[in-house]
């Protein structure tokens, strides 16, 4: 019996490290450059995505991931698979994010990721910008706080290892405003900080506050300072060690955004299958190589805006007018309309 049992854990043992070791060395090889090919042996993409920011990243009543960010994610999927559903996602903290990338937990990082030089020099490519947006702060209508100068030895709750805390930090610093800082690692104890009392403001990107407005006991009471004191580029992130997977995840994000500026949709896609139009042609890959030319199938682009959509349709689905955010395009409307959304062209 002793003999059997020895055995039996002998056995596990083996298998199990046999396991961790497969599963080392997949992320191992997806870091070292074979993003791409781990992606398709395996049929699906990994992303890495918030979980419990309403609008960008969320879980719903019944398990499922939904929000802007993650129906770029699903674009990804619709690109390489034809199937938007080919996604698994991974909940990820500010603090796990980049790591996450770096050691290739995931494929790709959606999760409302600020494009900065410090993070591009980590072995990270960032993608087109998805999110034009800028860091606000949000306080209490009964605080009588209406400026920043207001703040002044003010307690300000903050998500610990963001760009949003070093924003704080060089904005206050610059204005000669004292506060203290009140650091957490995660959103949900920023808010329920700021919501008990035991700090008088929070900050985070402006999308967020508005998003995070309509979960707050009493949305009516709070209010968010007119001040936008940081860009923000919020854009998806590779691993910089594989160039064509950077390419794959580059061009379906410039496909939803050139699809808006044909007036490509997912419920009139069909009509522009007769198009005679040249340009149109090629970006439905109807003539020429171009998904080909970056392994992948030349209706790519058909794939992505039948089943998820161009960029102004996953806008409006989840920020636009039908939404409690309702929150306006103003600088991510395309360039056409005065926005900064602009897609090289497809050829």
């Amino acid at each position: 019996m002793k003999k059997l049992s020895l055995l039996f854990l002998l056995t596990l043992f083996l298998t199990t490290a046999i396991i961790g070791c497969s599963n080392e060395e997949a992320s191992s090889e997806e870091a070292d450059g074979n993003v791409f090919e781990l992606v398709k042996s395996r049929g699906n993409i990994v992303a890495g995505v918030n979980s419990d920011l309403p609008g960008f990243g969320y879980v719903t009543s019944d398990g499922s991931y939904a929000g802007f960010d993650v129906d770029f994610a699903k674009a990804i999927a619709a690109a390489v698979f034809g199937d938007a559903e080919a996604v698994e996602y991974r909940p990820l903290s500010a603090q796990e994010r980049l790591t996450a990338v770096q050691t290739g937990e995931v494929d790709v990082l959606i999760r409302n990721t600020t494009n900065t030089l410090s993070r591009d020099a980590m072995g990270l490519n960032f993608a087109p910008t998805i999110f034009y947006d800028g860091q606000g702060i949000m306080v209490t209508k009964a605080s009588g706080i209406k400026t920043l100068q207001d703040l002044e030895g003010a307690r300000i709750a903050v998500d610990t290892g963001t760009t949003t805390e070093l924003n704080l930090a060089d904005t206050f610093r610059l204005l000669g405003i004292e506060y203290e800082p009140v650091v957490f690692d995660g959103q949900d104890q920023v808010i329920s900080s700021y919501e008990q009392g035991s700090a008088d403001a929070w900050t985070t990107d402006r999308s967020g506050l508005v998003a995070r407005l309509e979960t707050l006991a009493n949305p009516d009471d709070h209010f968010i300072l007119p001040n936008v004191i940081s860009k923000e580029p919020l854009a998806p992130v590779v691993n910089s060690s594989d160039s064509k997977w950077y390419d794959i995840v580059k061009w379906v994000v410039y496909a939803t955004i050139q699809a808006e500026e044909f007036g490509i949709t997912s419920e009139n896609i069909d009509s522009f299958m007769d198009s005679e139009n040249p340009e149109i042609r090629r970006f439905l890959g109807l003539e020429g190589e171009l998904g080909s030319e970056i392994g992948l199938d030349n209706d790519f682009v058909i794939n992505i805006i039948k089943e998820v959509g161009n960029y102004g349709e996953i806008y409006d689905r989840h920020l636009g007018p039908s939404t409690i955010f309702n929150l306006e395009r103003g600088v991510n409307s395309l360039w056409t309309d005065g926005g900064l959304l602009y897609s090289p062209p497809f050829r």
